[in-house]
């Protein structure tokens, strides 16, 4: 079944560049295109896509308020922002209204078709220079104490999530087989609260769980 995409810009020529990028792929599906972050909001409760790529700054209602909008009806769908705008404010506020992924506009062809893979299968979406100023944000953070919802070994996968591991890299650091640990990352997120990966991150990071080099 291909992954169906909505694309949510206010420039032409930019959702018809996405559209030829993303219809070249085996797999993918663009079903929808938005002008604004309103009628983003209407095509995602309509079409139910898997992946939005949304901008930030577009008439009538910007993408972080119609990111918050989607996410908060639970349909399923994942977003992707998606700006030109290499500012801190937008990354860390698209994070928070629930986006799993952040990607600049000048990503190449291939870095924009891999993150709609990506984010669909739940994976994170922080590119290394995202992940650093994650990090950066939170170098104030110094204590590391398990959350009381976890067991000691489901932080150990939480510290490892944090780093940006894979299933592979952590079911080679804690001598776990890679279906365990996919059932740890699962329990992880459930009992969190947390949405993906992705947030699973920022969540680490803004509890001092893991801090840089740490």
């Amino acid at each position: 079944m291909s992954l169906r995409v909505v694309l949510a810009d206010d420039q032409d020529l930019v959702r018809a560049g996405f559209r030829v990028i993303l219809g070249t792929e085996p797999g993918i599906e663009v079903v929808g295109e938005a002008g604004d972050g309103a009628e983003a909001v209407e095509l995602v409760t309509s079409l139910r896509p898997d992946v939005v790529l949304m901008d930030v700054q577009m008439p009538r209602m910007d993408g972080l308020e119609a990111t918050r909008r989607i996410l908060s009806e639970d349909h399923g769908t994942r977003v992707v922002i998606l700006t030109t705008f290499d500012r801190e404010d937008y990354l860390f506020e698209a994070l928070q209204a629930g986006a799993s992924g952040f990607l600049l506009k000048n990503a190449s062809p291939e870095d924009l078709v891999e993150s709609v893979r990506v984010v669909a299968r739940g994976d994170a979406l922080l590119s290394p220079e995202v992940t650093r100023r994650v990090i950066a944000r939170f170098t104030g953070k110094q204590e590391r104490t398990r959350p009381p919802e976890l067991t000691d070994r489901e932080f150990e996968v939480l510290v490892e999530l944090a780093k940006g591991a894979s299933n592979a890299e952590i079911a080679a650091a804690l001598f776990l087989g890679e279906t365990t640990v996919k059932t740890h990352v699962s329990r992880v997120l459930a009992k969190l609260g947390l949405r993906d990966r992705t947030h699973a991150v920022v969540f680490a990071y803004e509890q001092g769980i893991v801090t840089p080099g740490g």
